[in-house]
């Protein structure tokens, strides 16, 4: 008989799982941490940070920034989607090896400023030859490719930002998933790129149905459609994938959400108690991005107030008893900054003091002196 699992079961352990109804204790590595969460987006890093501050006890941007560019126990590179995300050094051989198994999807640029596939792999190969042993900013290595491949990279045929960028960042994303380049420290107000620890990469095999398992552990039960959307991949693949792991019994089906979906195999203990608490998560925090179905984790107004067109991450979200309750905003000034809380749903007393305290938290956090304004955000969607 299949195992029927209910939302308020998955969704207490979710919460678990990923350090959000009980943090992680005072001295887990932070590497630990964003492991857990299967890597925290970081195209703002402010974000980043306070999404793995809510998860660990005492943690600050200055523990994340340290992991970071101090202990190196975490690299900024190009993970799940393409996006830039924190993930753990030490896991580098199953990351690039999983993220470039997973099969890409026809190319979003115009005809005449696509590359070839040789042409890609040998941008990766000249960023690699570039970045052996030294730092350079965008400007640096693009010269670098440049001279490295030929005047066809350097052409200015990519939209972006109000302006044109070269060829060859196309693939940049791919070579930061092949561990070619990760983000090293700011030069001066400037990005740098360098190389990513040494790594000897997992088999691809392995590495997905790794891949697989570690997804569905974080975010499961989920389907094979949930997976592909988290990884950017084609749903069709993804099926086959989780077809391939069941036979080989690595994943097993149970009922969820009014349907068959995945666990891991024998991944079948769930908490008996619903899941209980307030928590603030800032832009693209993973447990949004994970978790689904989505008209479950964003029900009633949350779905159309915290969603942007279907899409999870544009908004900070506040979380009330594992479920999306309302957005949140926050703006700095100097050492002070104002968190504006915009509740969907009443709060108790109870949960208004909780919410107080996980304003202070996000100071706490962040190193600024908090104020908590409840009201409504007026800020838009991240872009």
């Amino acid at each position: 008989m299949t195992l029927r699992i209910t939302w308020d079961e998955a969704s207490a352990r979710r919460l678990e799982r990923q350090f959000l109804s009980v943090p992680a204790r005072a001295g887990t590595p932070v590497a630990e941490v964003v492991g857990a969460m299967l890597g925290a987006h970081a195209q703002v890093l402010s974000a980043a940070e306070v999404s793995v501050g809510v998860r660990a006890e005492g943690v600050t941007r200055a523990d994340v920034r340290a992991a970071l560019w101090d202990e190196r126990s975490l690299v900024k590179t190009y993970g799940p989607r393409g996006t830039l995300h924190l993930l753990p050094a030490a896991g580098l051989s199953f990351w690039t090896a999983a993220l470039t198994a997973i099969p890409t999807g026809p190319s979003p640029f115009a005809k005449d400023a696509r590359m070839t596939a040789a042409q890609a792999d040998e941008v990766v190969a000249a960023i690699t030859d570039a970045l052996a042993g030294t730092s350079l900013t965008i400007d640096e290595l693009s010269e670098a490719v440049v001279a490295r491949t030929g005047p066809w990279a350097g052409d200015l045929v990519m939209p972006a930002f109000q302006g044109m960028w070269p060829r060859w960042r196309q693939v940049m994303h791919r070579a930061g998933q092949r561990g070619a380049l990760c983000l090293g420290p700011n030069r001066g107000r400037k990005v740098t790129y360098t190389r990513p620890p040494q790594f000897r990469p997992m088999a691809a095999d392995e590495a997905l149905s790794l891949l697989v398992r570690r997804y569905l552990r974080a975010y499961g039960p989920a389907t094979a459609a949930h997976f592909a959307q988290w990884a950017a991949a084609p749903r069709g693949w993804a099926r086959d994938l989780c077809a391939t792991l069941a036979d080989a019994g690595e994943i097993e089906e149970v009922d969820f959400a009014g349907g068959p979906a995945w666990v891991a195999a024998g991944d079948t203990d769930f908490p008996g108690e619903p899941a209980r608490g307030v928590r603030l998560l800032p832009y693209f925090d993973a447990y949004g991005i994970g978790c689904h179905p989505r008209e479950l984790l964003f029900p009633g107004a949350a779905y159309e107030r915290a969603l942007a067109g279907g899409q999870a991450g544009n908004h900070p979200v506040l979380l009330i008893d594992g479920v999306v309750s309302g957005v949140w905003h926050q703006r700095r000034s100097g050492r002070r900054t104002t968190v504006t809380v915009e509740p969907l749903v009443r709060l108790t007393a109870a949960q208004e003091r909780e919410l107080a305290r996980q304003v202070d938290r996000v100071g706490e956090i962040l190193e600024a002196k908090p104020e908590l304004v409840v009201g409504k955000v007026t800020s838009g969607p991240h872009a």
